[in-house]
């Protein structure tokens, strides 16, 4: 791993526990810091299993590769462990928490990343709470809502943008992040990743999604197609562009023959 690296992976291959059909076969990929990488792909290929793999779900398990996240061995972390190292997945589909609201979630989370011996002042939070939400154009009230619970898909994501603000990730994994969204979510959505972005440029993300529209948005360094728990190839933004016209047919045909 370079000094310039965040995110090193070789040959990673995955599968589903207790199963024994691979799903990632052979996944390598190198993110710098303050990049953005795109990961592209029909369904099937893998996409929200390497979103999960790094994150350490464990519906998921490893079985040859590595993956090195700023100098040490990820896959050896637990998810919390990932997760205080300077991880962040924002999931396809946030779950529900009834009866625990947004703030109180948040703040269990962000004193979960602090030192053992550290407690954290509930006026500091509130004060840096109010601060993001202001900051992502959210109102207050938002705060007291219950995790989740009866929110809209385009309420769901900007909850997963705000846990992303609080707790400063080193890596942003976004899993489909634009699914279910409308053109006015979703350019509230970016709008906050890209504030983040800005505001700490070397912060790193990896956006795992099937369209270009959330590209246009969004504008990565990088764009890979994944067919097949494989990338196939890597490019620039125009990668995005191609397959936007051609699909993916060309890639399935050759990853099967």
């Amino acid at each position: 791993m370079t000094d310039a690296s965040i995110l090193r992976i070789e040959g990673l291959e995955a599968k589903v526990a207790d199963e024994d059909l691979s799903i990632l076969k052979g996944l390598t990929l190198d993110i710098g810091k303050g990049e953005i990488h795109a990961i592209m792909g029909p369904n099937g290929s893998g996409k929200s299993t390497l979103a999960k793999v790094l994150a350490g779900h464990p519906g998921y398990e490893a079985t040859m590769g590595s993956v090195e996240f700023r100098g040490a061995d990820l896959l050896d972390l637990e998810a919390d462990e990932r997760s205080q190292a300077g991880v962040f997945l924002a999931f396809q589909y946030p779950v529900e928490i009834p009866g625990v609201s947004i703030a109180n979630f948040l703040r269990t989370a962000v004193q979960a990343h602090l030192p053992e011996d550290e407690e954290l002042d509930v006026f500091d939070f509130t004060d840096i709470l109010m601060e993001r939400m202001e900051m992502l154009e959210m109102d207050v009230a938002f705060a007291e809502r219950h995790v989740n619970d009866g929110f809209s898909g385009g309420e769901k994501k900007r909850n997963e943008i705000l846990q992303m603000a609080m707790l400063k990730p080193k890596l942003a994994v976004m899993d489909e992040t634009d699914s279910g969204l409308d053109i006015d979510a979703l350019k509230i959505v970016a709008s906050g990743v890209n504030k983040l972005s800005e505001e700490d440029p070397e912060m790193s993300v990896l956006l795992i999604t099937h369209y270009q529209r959330l590209l246009d948005y969004i504008k990565p360094d990088f764009v890979h197609v994944m067919v097949d728990g494989r990338i196939v190839k890597s490019g620039g933004p125009e990668v995005a562009l191609e397959l936007e016209a051609g699909g993916y047919s060309e890639f399935e045909t050759a990853s099967a023959s």
